[in-house]
């Protein structure tokens, strides 16, 4: 896959496009992204994806803070690269970017920049200044914009309609396997490794202290996680916590701590991708750091029964 900017990509070839936002890039979008390569395929055309950058809300909306993404521009690209697209378009949104009308946008963008040969969109797709663009709009002037456009149903799992809202809560409430079945991946939590107060270290368990730097990226329910992590090209066995750590005092801040089994690397500083695989229990405060060692050994033997089952 080749990753471009919107304003420097050039394209020789049949351009086969979708565009969007992609959060998280769900089995819904997956559905459009495997639509969008067989077309290609059968065409001998490039699968072409538009995206944008930052998240429209973050620019249009500023002042609002409760907006959490499932997935950060580089997270982003590796999903892209993983589902096989050709070429990757990255848009930068600003203000001046919302300003264009759904004219403008099919006429400069779609047309102009990225020679569009067929738009394929989401059943939910809408673009434009004040997102007054839509799939029955693309279809009624189809002809004079010189490109063939097609819609993509729903995707729906056990008959609920998959979408990034739902995905958002189930992360919110702890509900990993639900998360994942939509997203169609294991959710990931990526950051540099920092130092902490090394309390793990003491108990037998010490731990990687992930700092996010992206302030929207959404940080799931706090508990402990059965997870999996990814640092050089391996796959390490571990557990999760994200909490503010009750036992030892009130009121500390968030941390997001990992235990990596069978690893003993200095690794601060470097930068870990987390698997979430299932979520075990909510935090806890105990009366002693006794009783927490034996609850931790206890998440370690749930975690190796989820993750070896």
């Amino acid at each position: 896959m080749k990753v471009h900017k919107l304003k420097s990509f050039r394209n020789e070839g049949k351009s086969i496009v979708t565009s969007g936002t992609f959060d998280g890039i769900h089995i819904g979008h997956q559905k459009i992204l495997s639509r969008l390569k067989e077309i290609a395929r059968k065409e001998g055309g490039e699968s072409i994806v538009l995206t944008f950058w930052p998240h429209p809300r973050l620019v249009l909306f500023p002042e609002q803070t409760d907006l959490k993404l499932l997935s950060t521009l580089e997270e982003k690209i590796a999903l892209f690269e993983r589902y096989g697209i050709d070429h990757l378009v990255i848009a930068e949104f600003s203000p001046e970017f919302a300003q264009l009308s759904s004219t403008d946008f099919i006429k400069k963008i779609i047309i102009n920049q990225l020679k569009t040969k067929k738009l394929v969109i989401g059943y939910d797709h809408r673009f434009g200044k004040n997102r007054e663009g839509s799939f029955e709009y693309l279809r009624q002037n189809a002809t004079s914009f010189g490109f063939e456009v097609e819609e993509i149903p729903p995707q729906e799992v056990k008959e609920v309609t998959v979408s990034s809202t739902k995905i958002r809560q189930a992360l919110a409430e702890g509900q990993v396997d639900i998360a994942n079945k939509y997203l169609g991946h294991d959710y990931s939590l990526s950051g540099k490794v920092v130092h902490g107060d090394k309390i793990g270290r003491k108990l037998g368990y010490p731990t990687a202290n992930l700092e996010i730097s992206e302030r929207f990226k959404l940080i799931p329910r706090t508990g402990i996680y059965a997870v999996e992590v990814l640092y050089q090209g391996g796959t390490y066995q571990g557990m999760l916590n994200i909490g503010n750590r009750p036992t030892l005092k009130e009121n500390l801040s968030t941390t997001i701590e990992v235990n990596l089994f069978d690893f003993d690397q200095e690794i601060y500083g470097e930068y870990l991708t987390i698997l979430l695989k299932k979520y075990l229990r909510e935090e806890l405060k105990f009366n002693s750091m006794e009783e927490l060692r034996d609850q931790i050994a206890r998440d370690k033997e749930d975690t190796l029964t989820v993750l070896n089952s």
